[in-house]
């Protein structure tokens, strides 16, 4: 009995996208026709009417870098549905590996409705999306930045990091600034302190005590200039970032409301996975596309590794930064959690269990709209209370101490 195939999409293309060059292959009821196109606006543009010329109502293409966002953005308005998938999905039988057969199968796996596209969110969300990532990265690179300077200090032997909890703070700088210009009298630098800090003033004067080469001058006055530009870059996305999040005010105060997410931390969760859950039909599929998840890895009935898969990493961060915050909350359930695991598992397996959970507990809140509700650090012990008892009296034991049982009344 000869098996029959159904065709989802009669009119299709599968694209296998580059830096320099496109090679797309269009099917139609009729015939298969491929070519190749390159990437400037242009050719994207005569890319855009010859699918149109051909009909074609669904295109696909893999996910990999970012050479498909000028695609996307351009046959986004068009009518075509387009899919974006994951490259793993769709990988081709080995041996036949050339960007010709690469098109033809992804157009193949479409046709037959084979194929699933990845979450895509909206033009404005990306645009979001894109703004708060930059933000991060100038925030890493000052941090990076910060850690440089103080390697000019150390190796200048001045231990300023000693004794100031930030060495770009307005008293630091002005003692920094100072050095810079020449200043190397220790009492008059110390005396620029301000506030707290001059309850420290014999400290600082032997903390300013070294040695300054001019190029160790040269690179602290650069790494200053670079530091205090990308303050200014920063503060600008901030006020470009709160604009755009006016729409979103409700579902971050309610993001504030977990132990570890501050206000920027809730930015960066909306701007990956926006307000609407709906899209994720449970917080578990939200947790396996974020890669927060826990693998499954089973073999001969034995469990392997349960490492988490890949992901958004942006996402997984700021999950990750906003567990290690609530760790150090007292009296949480989060934090609660943290140090449960930690004992057992490390701190890095403990905060991707806590930031996986903070995950979760977001997916609730901008589903049902509610505040988050804080279960107690106990919630543990009571829960299994049996369990916390027998664990209890296993470790009196454990140090030789007997314990009897008969006149305790639970």
């Amino acid at each position: 009995m000869k098996q029959v195939i159904r065709i989802v999409h009669e009119r299709c293309c599968g694209m296998d996208v580059h830096k320099k060059i496109i090679v797309a292959c269009v099917i139609t009821p009729d015939n298969k026709e491929i070519r190749t196109f390159g990437t400037m606006t242009d050719d994207l543009h005569e890319l855009v009417s010859w699918l149109q010329s051909h009909g074609c109502s669904h295109v696909a293409m893999e996910s990999t870098g970012v050479y498909w966002k000028p695609i996307y953005n351009l046959l986004e308005h068009t009518g075509i549905e387009i899919l974006v998938v994951n490259a793993q999905h769709i990988k081709a039988v080995p041996g036949r590996k050339t960007d010709v057969k690469d098109a033809e199968w992804i157009a193949e796996l479409l046709r037959h409705g084979l194929l699933q596209g990845s979450y895509i969110p909206s033009r404005e969300q990306r645009e979001l999306r894109e703004l708060v990532r930059y933000r991060r990265s100038l925030i890493e690179e000052r941090s990076r930045e910060v850690n440089r300077l103080q390697k000019v200090l150390e190796g200048a032997n001045i231990k300023l990091a000693s004794v100031v909890t930030d060495i770009t703070g307005v008293s630091a700088r002005s003692m920094i600034e100072a050095m810079i210009k020449g200043t190397d009298d220790t009492k008059q630098l110390a005396q620029m302190a301000k506030g707290a800090l001059r309850n420290k003033l014999a400290d600082l004067e032997k903390a300013l005590k070294g040695s300054l080469g001019y190029h160790q001058k040269m690179m602290l006055s650069m790494q200053l200039k670079h530091i205090e530009t990308l303050d200014e870059s920063i503060k600008e996305l901030d006020k470009e970032i709160a604009d755009r999040m006016r729409p979103f005010e409700e579902a971050l105060e309610l993001l504030d409301t977990i132990p570890g997410v501050n206000r920027r931390n809730a930015e960066e969760i909306i701007a990956e996975i926006g307000v609407d859950m709906s899209r994720f039909p449970s917080a578990e599929h939200l947790s396996s596309w974020s890669g927060m998840a826990p693998g499954h890895n089973e073999s001969a009935d034995k469990r392997k590794s349960g490492k988490t898969r890949k992901g958004n990493q942006h996402l997984r961060t700021t999950l990750v930064q906003s567990a290690r915050s609530a760790a150090r909350q007292k009296d949480t359930y989060l934090a609660s959690q943290y140090r449960r695991i930690c004992s057992r598992r490390g701190s890095n397996r403990a905060a991707v269990a806590v930031g996986h959970s903070i995950l979760i507990i977001a997916y609730h809140i901008l589903k049902k709209k509610q505040p988050y509700i804080e279960l107690g650090a106990n919630y543990f012990e009571q829960r299994s209370k049996d369990a916390a008892i027998k664990r209890a009296l296993q470790l009196l034991q454990n140090a030789g101490i007997e314990i009897n049982l008969e006149n305790i009344v639970a």
